[in-house]
């Protein structure tokens, strides 16, 4: 097949790479000229995507992946679209359309007869039959269902181990009718390898949900899920500190009930999906009372964790208190929504002087996202924000001087503090 990528980003590129892989001639048809450039020139634009670099060098060399900023044209060529566009969503949860809009667009104004439209991006249950379909036969002239196929079919993979996932995880489908579906049943089937797993209802690999909106609430309450689990955890852990009880041991006993999953609490919930797909959620279903506790829950928590420490260290004004951990994930070079922003926030409003560091950034790149970037500074307090592996080893001498450390994500070893005071969420 010929297939176009919409948005090679995080997630649209390794799809390129991984359907160039499997034989098909993929254009990647993107807005950035510097992305553009560097695909073609077989070169990641972005690290941390475990195997791209060589995956990608060896689908360009083969001539089976090149990219564009023309997207209409590398539509034209293609039997089957493949949409990763972002959708931005406010502090509201209203979504932003604005980029999947004009994508859509261009996308229509290439669209020919007989090929599949297969939308990967989390969007609103409704989106893909409402919002999409209309535009697409505006945009084209062409019948959706009639003239050409249309899917929702969500990504399902973590940033850093895509390739893995989309053998572990089976492919999602949902068509606005009964011919896309089996149209992108099809297509996912000739694009994507699957691991088997004994532990699944049915065999891994592309399952039809029976319709679009099926599959689009599929990805919504998949996230969303682990939003609310993650939200009790931290109620769990809250209530934990107010009576002496350490909430890892009651967990860890819960979670030997085959009916008890209880996730881990922590300082903060990042990324770009578990905060902002609750929050879409949400503008579908605003009486989902659970849905909006539970983020109110997890976003209080960067507060939370200096509330802790104020409490174990006294008045924070003036003093030098350190970030660990800029990235929301751990070996993660991601910012998007990561617990760092508000944590600098809440310390700054208490009068102290924060700090940041993070083994992946720069200094320069912590201070061109807008984080103080520490230079040495001697420091009087640490809030560990990102459970990166090197935090493990983490010892008072490589800080010296410190009073009260403050682990939001328990990586630190407790054999190592004696001397200084350390705190956890959850007791």
């Amino acid at each position: 097949m010929k297939i176009c990528v919409v948005a090679l980003g995080k997630i649209g590129l390794p799809l390129a790479v991984q359907f160039a892989a499997k034989g098909h001639e993929v254009i990647g048809a993107d807005v950035s000229e510097r992305v553009v450039s560097m695909v073609n020139d077989g070169a990641v634009p972005f690290p941390g995507e475990t195997d791209l670099d060589v995956k990608l060098k060896e689908a360009v060399a083969a001539g089976l992946l090149t990219a564009t900023t023309d997207t209409t044209a590398a539509v034209a060529e293609s039997e089957a679209v493949v949409v990763v566009v972002p959708l931005f969503v406010d502090a509201d949860g209203v979504p932003d359309f604005g980029w999947m809009d004009d994508a859509t667009r261009a996308i229509a104004a290439g669209l020919r007869p007989g090929t599949l439209v297969s939308y990967e991006t989390t969007l609103p249950v409704g989106t893909t039959r409402k919002r999409w379909a209309p535009m697409l036969e505006q945009g084209s002239g062409l019948a959706a269902g009639t003239d050409f196929f249309l899917v929702f079919s969500p990504e399902r993979v973590l940033t850093g181990r895509v390739f893995a996932d989309l053998r572990r995880y089976p492919k999602l489908v949902g068509g606005i009718d009964a011919a896309s579906a089996e149209r992108g049943v099809e297509f996912y089937n000739a694009v994507l390898d699957f691991d088997a797993r004994e532990d699944l209802p049915r065999p891994n690999g592309v399952w039809d949900l029976g319709s679009a909106e099926a599959s689009e609430l599929a990805k919504l309450a998949e996230t969303t899920y682990r939003d609310v689990n993650i939200g009790l955890a931290n109620q769990f852990a809250r209530f934990a500190d107010t009576v002496g009880v350490d909430v890892t041991k009651v967990i860890e006993a819960c979670n030997t009930q085959p009916y008890s999953h209880i996730h881990t609490p922590g300082i903060a919930v990042g990324g770009h999906c578990i905060p902002i797909y609750p929050r879409i959620y949400l503008w579908n279903d605003p009486e989902a009372t659970v849905v909006r506790a539970a983020r109110e829950a997890n976003a209080a928590m960067p507060e939370y964790g200096v509330e802790l420490l104020a409490d174990a260290y006294g008045d924070l004004s003036g003093a030098n208190v350190l970030v660990l951990g800029a990235a929301y994930r751990g070996a993660v070079k991601e910012t998007a929504f990561s617990g760092v922003f508000p944590i600098v926030a809440a310390l700054r409003a208490r009068g102290a002087n924060p700090l940041v560091s993070d083994p992946l950034y720069t200094v320069e790149e912590l201070a061109a996202h807008g984080l103080p970037p520490h230079r040495g500074e001697p420091v009087t307090a640490a809030i560990i924000q990102t459970d990166h592996a090197e935090y493990r080893a983490l010892k008072p001498a490589d800080l010296p001087g410190l009073k009260v450390l403050v682990d939001g994500r328990r990586v630190t070893d407790p054999a190592f503090w004696t001397g200084v005071t350390r705190v956890v969420i959850g007791g």
